[in-house]
Protein backbone atom coordinates (compact mmCIF):
# COMPACT_ATOMS: atom_id res chain seq x y z
CA UNK A 1 0.00 0.00 0.00
CA UNK A 2 1.75 2.86 -0.68
CA UNK A 3 0.36 6.53 0.27
CA UNK A 4 -0.68 9.87 -2.28
CA UNK A 5 0.84 12.52 -1.67
CA UNK A 6 -1.11 15.86 -0.20
CA UNK A 7 0.52 18.06 -2.02
CA UNK A 8 -1.94 20.67 -4.29
CA UNK A 9 0.71 22.14 -6.24
CA UNK A 10 0.46 25.27 -4.00
CA UNK A 11 4.39 25.03 -3.08
CA UNK A 12 5.36 28.04 -0.34
CA UNK A 13 6.87 28.11 2.58
CA UNK A 14 6.21 29.70 5.97
CA UNK A 15 8.86 30.96 8.41
CA UNK A 16 8.59 27.56 10.26
CA UNK A 17 9.52 25.85 6.81
CA UNK A 18 5.86 24.32 6.70
CA UNK A 19 4.54 24.33 3.39
CA UNK A 20 0.91 26.16 2.92
CA UNK A 21 -0.49 24.05 0.53
CA UNK A 22 0.33 20.59 2.59
CA UNK A 23 0.94 21.37 5.64
CA UNK A 24 4.09 19.48 5.84
CA UNK A 25 7.62 20.91 7.01
CA UNK A 26 10.42 20.92 4.20
CA UNK A 27 12.11 17.51 5.38
CA UNK A 28 8.77 15.64 5.44
CA UNK A 29 8.57 17.02 1.56
CA UNK A 30 12.35 15.84 0.38
CA UNK A 31 12.03 12.30 2.23
CA UNK A 32 8.62 11.60 0.88
CA UNK A 33 9.86 9.45 -1.85
CA UNK A 34 11.82 7.49 0.64
CA UNK A 35 9.00 6.95 3.60
CA UNK A 36 7.61 3.65 4.70
CA UNK A 37 3.65 3.94 4.33
CA UNK A 38 3.38 4.35 7.96
CA UNK A 39 5.83 7.24 8.04
CA UNK A 40 3.48 8.78 5.60
CA UNK A 41 0.71 8.50 7.52
CA UNK A 42 2.31 9.64 10.52
CA UNK A 43 3.23 12.99 8.75
CA UNK A 44 0.06 12.87 6.69
CA UNK A 45 -2.03 13.27 9.97
CA UNK A 46 0.62 15.77 11.22
CA UNK A 47 0.34 17.77 8.35
CA UNK A 48 -3.48 18.08 8.79
CA UNK A 49 -2.96 19.63 11.97
CA UNK A 50 -1.08 21.69 11.21
CA UNK A 51 -2.93 23.08 8.77
CA UNK A 52 -6.13 23.51 10.80
CA UNK A 53 -3.98 25.30 13.39
CA UNK A 54 -2.40 27.58 10.56
CA UNK A 55 -6.25 28.53 9.71
CA UNK A 56 -7.68 31.73 11.07
CA UNK A 57 -10.14 31.73 13.86
CA UNK A 58 -13.47 33.95 12.87
CA UNK A 59 -13.90 37.32 14.84
CA UNK A 60 -15.23 37.11 17.88
CA UNK A 61 -14.60 33.06 18.61
CA UNK A 62 -11.85 31.62 20.19
CA UNK A 63 -9.73 28.37 19.99
CA UNK A 64 -11.53 26.51 22.26
CA UNK A 65 -15.37 27.49 21.88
Amino acid sequence: MDVPSPCIDVCSLDSKDICLGCGRHIDEIVNWSVSTPEVKLRVVAAARERLALMQPQPLGKSARS
